[in-house]
């Protein structure tokens, strides 16, 4: 994951990455209320070898063997041994090894100290207890361990420098480093929700998931339109909006195909029924028309037929009376808008689609149409559902996969590219509906730059 990606995983997930952060210091505050303090004191206790002259080198081998015996004296300070005498001393409600658990002795690297740490809910108590074992470590080493079978005076003596005082503060919980923590767990938490979701995720956000998942280019990216499912015909209704322009866009991108022939036949699909390729394969029509290009939009879905109902036309005659010889191509084509453009209903709904667009007849009309007109634009059932666009785009010069954002899935748009390389469809691009810009004042905003939204664009020809 590049640091685009982090940031966008970020931008979509904040809230999930403040919840996490507020409960986990809700947590924290509620621990500290809750928690009971506790106390540490420390008894610090020095050792050394006494020698038997005062030649420099004894002095040295006693420092060495002193350091070398403090390494088992912290194991000595919480054995039972030293403990239990600790603990009828003090009349202490405890165990030996309870009371082991609380105490930490331990040895700084290269000196002959050993500090002796006691943790207790009382102040007064915790210094009591490190003073006493400090004494029964003493005691027990010196008079016991130490000393020789003979009754000779033990070569080790142990005295403490610096006595175990009650705390003024309690060690535990320390506010700053649990609410530090809790902060840090927190937007741990959050990172790894939003790497959840996002893994679960199959949704298609944006062009860089499909750039991950195909070599299929994204040629248009149609912004979103509030108004389009009552007036889906954005380049007409308004002219001069971003969703309009997206839609030049794509008509621009269009022309860099490489199609191999002077007629341009593309069929416009989907992976899924309600991707809006219906209302893409219209507004690109018009916009091609109002070029100045020749264009006709054929309905191919003989199954849920919407291009007439889109366009204000008679649909009741079209492809399907056409492909059964009921009607001639002259009298079915219907011109609309006075701009080059002429529209081919789907006709009456025919028991056998796929049969019919697989045809030699659905060959003969589409090559019919594109010696008749500069471009073809082909609105084809989606992929999954049926097979009648697998079929039809073997027959076009190029095929257009429209997807959702937000709605179509990775896996939808992958098999749907899958089935159409299968057949060798020549699959040219995808495009993205129902893209969001980011807000005002942003980077995807021009609206102030298009101006008025009811001014017609001007008619420029495609060159040839």
């Amino acid at each position: 994951m590049n640091t685009r990606e982090l940031l966008r995983l970020l931008r979509q997930n904040w809230w999930a990455l403040l919840l996490t952060t507020l409960l986990a210091v809700a947590g924290g505050a509620a621990y500290l209320a809750t928690a009971p303090p506790s106390y540490t004191a420390t008894t610090t206790l020095f050792v050394s070898v006494t020698t038997n002259d005062g030649d420099a080198g004894e002095v040295v081998q006693g420092s060495s063997a002193a350091q070398l015996k403090v390494k088992s004296y912290v194991e000595v300070a919480t054995s039972a041994r030293v403990l239990g005498p600790v603990v009828e001393e003090l009349d202490l409600e405890t165990t030996p090894a309870q009371l082991a658990s609380r105490i930490t002795a331990s040895t700084p690297a290269g000196t002959v100290l050993v500090d002796i740490s006691v943790v207790d809910a009382d102040p007064g108590r915790a210094a009591a207890i490190a003073n006493s074992v400090g004494r029964h470590l003493t005691t027990v080493l010196v008079d016991d361990i130490e000393t020789s079978r003979d009754g000779s005076t033990a070569p080790v003596r142990i005295e403490t420098i610096d006595p175990a005082v009650a705390p003024g503060q309690p060690s535990a919980p320390r506010p700053a480093l649990v609410l530090a923590l809790a902060c840090v767990v927190g937007v741990v938490a959050g990172l790894g929700l939003a790497l959840l979701r996002d893994a679960l995720d199959t949704r298609i956000h944006g062009p860089e998931d499909v750039a991950a998942m195909t070599e299929v280019p994204v040629v248009g990216t149609l912004a979103h339109d509030a108004e389009a499912s009552r007036q889906p015909l954005v380049v007409q209704r308004a002219p001069r909006s971003p969703a309009a322009e997206s839609y030049r866009t794509l008509r621009t991108n269009l022309q860099f195909l490489s199609l191999g022939t002077r007629a341009r036949s593309v069929v416009v699909t989907s992976a899924s029924p309600a991707e809006g390729k219906s209302t893409t394969s219209a507004n690109l029509a018009i916009s091609i028309a109002e070029s100045g290009a020749s264009v006709v939009l054929v309905d191919c879905d003989l199954r849920r037929p919407r291009t007439a109902e889109l366009l204000g036309l008679e649909g009741a005659v079209g492809v399907s009376d056409a492909l059964v010889g009921r009607a001639e191509l002259d009298d079915l084509l219907q011109p609309w808008g006075g701009i080059g453009l002429s529209v081919l209903p789907a006709g009456s709904i025919p028991p056998n689609p796929s049969e019919l667009l697989g045809s030699v007849g659905m060959q003969a009309l589409l090559r019919d149409l594109e010696d008749r007109f500069e471009h073809v634009i082909l609105d084809a059932p989606p992929v999954l559902p049926v097979t009648d666009a697998t079929v039809l785009s073997r027959y076009a010069h190029a095929t257009l996969v429209v997807s959702s954002t937000r709605r179509s899935t990775k896996p939808q748009l992958r098999e749907a590219l899958a089935r159409l390389a299968h057949v060798d469809a020549r699959v040219s691009g995808v495009v993205l509906t129902m893209v969001r810009r980011r807000g005002h004042g942003t980077s995807t905003d021009y609206s102030a730059y298009y101006g008025r939204t009811d001014t017609p664009p001007s008619r420029v020809r495609f060159r040839r």
